[in-house]
C-alpha cells in the first residue's frame, strides 16, 4: 500500500510511533539526468508502505528492497544508479545521468 502524502518524515515518524520498522531514501546527489532532485526521500515500513519518491520509478524497486534489508541490519547503504548517454538513447531518455541515494533505518 502506497501513502499519498508528501509528509514524508511525519509520516515515518507516525510509523515508528506505532512500532513499526521503517527506513529512510533519500537523494544526496545526481548528476546529468534525474527525475528527482537532490533531497527526495522514500520513506518504507516493514509493511510495505510507502511515502515519497527517489525516482520516479526507474530505481524505486531497488531502493525498496535495500530499505527493507536496512529495517533489519540496521546498516546503511549508499546506493548508486546510473545509465550512459548511449544506454540512455536506447530506453528513451534525453541523457544519462547518476543517482545516489544514501538508505538507513530509522530509530
Amino acid at each position: 500500500m502506497t501513502v499519498k502524502h508528501d509528509d514524508v518524515l511525519g509520516q515515518a515518524g507516525r510509523w515508528r510511533d506505532e512500532g513499526r520498522k521503517v527506513a529512510l531514501a533519500t537523494v544526496v546527489s545526481t548528476w546529468g539526468s534525474s527525475p528527482r532532485p537532490v533531497g527526495s526521500q522514500l520513506a518504507v515500513d516493514e509493511t510495505g508502505n510507502m511515502v515519497g519518491s527517489v525516482s520516479g520509478g526507474c530505481i524505486e524497486g531497488a531502493v525498496v528492497l535495500e530499505a527493507r534489508q536496512a529495517m533489519d541490519s540496521g546498516t546503511v547503504k549508499l546506493l548508486e544508479f546510473g545509465v550512459t548517454d548511449e544506454m540512455a538513447w536506447e530506453v528513451g531518455l534525453a541523457c544519462g545521468g547518476t543517482v545516489r541515494v544514501f538508505v538507513e533505518r530509522l530509530e
